[in-house]
């Protein structure tokens, strides 16, 4: 199972330098779980950097996988996850999502750098 956080679907969306690294695990729908917090950042950033129809685009495009609310339970072990790692709220979100499923997070966030089950790739500047 495959969590991407948001800075990877960004990256994938805008066909950066990383978006190579994030491909197969986005493409392989069967096996994703989508934070719905993942949906709210991307689609925020899309709109906001090209259109609502791309952001309507890319979020149907997520929502492929298998999306999951943030439920009280789930909220309150995030809240215990950003506590213990000091990660933001969305971060603790994604991470926590991620190992409730026994996941492996892919990401470009170095918040996420030293994090056992995570594939982090260094995000490309320019």
């Amino acid at each position: 199972m495959n969590v991407i956080d948001s800075s990877a679907w960004l990256e994938y969306f805008a066909a950066g330098p990383n978006a190579e690294y994030f491909a197969a695990a986005i493409e392989a729908t069967d096996e994703l779980i989508v934070p719905s917090v993942t949906l709210y950042e991307v689609f925020k950033r899309v709109a906001i950097q090209r259109s609502e129809s791309e952001a309507l685009t890319a979020v149907a495009q997520m929502q492929q996988g298998s999306v999951v609310e943030l439920s009280g339970p789930l909220a309150l072990d995030s809240a215990r996850t950003s506590l213990d790692l000091r990660l933001p709220m969305a971060d603790s979100v994604i991470l926590t999502t991620t190992r409730a499923f026994g996941a492996t997070l892919w990401t470009q966030d170095a918040d996420f750098e030293a994090i056992d089950g995570v594939m982090y790739v260094k995000k490309a500047s320019g």
